[in-house]
């Protein structure tokens, strides 16, 4: 079963790790980035970490210190523990995602990103992909899930085959990625997972949507997003190719 992504996906841009500033108070992934996207109408791309008690936290790090002043791994503390640390340029703590579905309420599209637990892309424990379709059992609104790890999105397959899914792509440069294998970059670079994992959709690296695979899988009626665009110009360039952005650093237009 491949379910579609639903048409909002496609429609206002994606606030990368929602609308931050942190000029403004508005850490990344936090709640007032999240407040400022929904006021300004923009859609939200969010990601996933999973503490030592099984809680998904809406945090992109694997580890603590760049974006608090704690160190350490995230997954050696648990929930109530990451929510005392303040986040840099915020006055609040790191929020779990049933806090986030909460204040989005299905207001705005929210694209989840599962961050990948192995550190190699390898096949996970299904612990995050379980407490992710826990959370969304009860939320009404668009969502979608995607992971840079194939085996990642296969559980949601299995778990949740009605819950939109997507991968999100890269060209894989090894220098980029290490110290990701290249055997892994080489594997992963053509997106050999796509019909495997029953995606609908794909978010690739912005510099490489040109890439020969991206046209195919779009002709084949995939839905193509992008990361990370930082400018109109670029955003104009990227939509050349795909059908919507994940923004930061500038205020995306809405289209009427």
């Amino acid at each position: 079963m491949r379910p579609a992504l639903p048409a909002a996906f496609l429609h206002a841009p994606l606030a990368h790790r929602a609308l931050h500033d942190v000029a403004a108070g508005r850490p990344e992934n936090s709640r007032a980035a999240v407040r400022a996207a929904i006021a300004a109408g923009y859609g939200i791309e969010i990601d996933l970490q999973l503490s030592r008690d099984g809680v998904p936290m809406v945090f992109h790090d694997e580890t603590l210190e760049r974006l608090t002043a704690r160190e350490g791994w995230l997954r050696d503390l648990t929930a109530a523990e990451l929510a005392a640390i303040p986040l840099r340029g915020g006055d609040e703590g790191i929020p779990t995602f049933a806090e986030i579905l909460s204040l989005v309420a299905g207001r705005v599209p929210l694209l989840v990103e599962l961050k990948d637990q192995t550190l190699r892309m390898a096949e996970t424990d299904g612990k995050l992909e379980a407490a992710t379709v826990k959370a969304l059992a009860v939320y009404s609104g668009p969502v979608a899930l995607m992971s840079f790890n194939p085996h990642c999105i296969a559980h949601l397959a299995r778990l949740a085959p009605d819950l939109p899914r997507g991968l999100t792509t890269s060209a894989y440069d090894t220098e980029d990625w290490a110290p990701l294998p290249s055997e892994v970059c080489d594997r992963l670079r053509p997106i050999p997972d796509y019909d495997r994992v029953e995606a609908s959709f794909i978010s690739h690296e912005a510099a490489d949507l040109p890439r020969p695979r991206v046209a195919e899988l779009r002709a084949k009626g995939a839905a193509v997003l992008c990361w990370t665009i930082r400018s109109a110009k670029a955003e104009a360039e990227a939509r050349r190719i795909a059908q919507n952005v994940t923004f930061e650093g500038y205020a995306a237009a809405i289209p009427a």
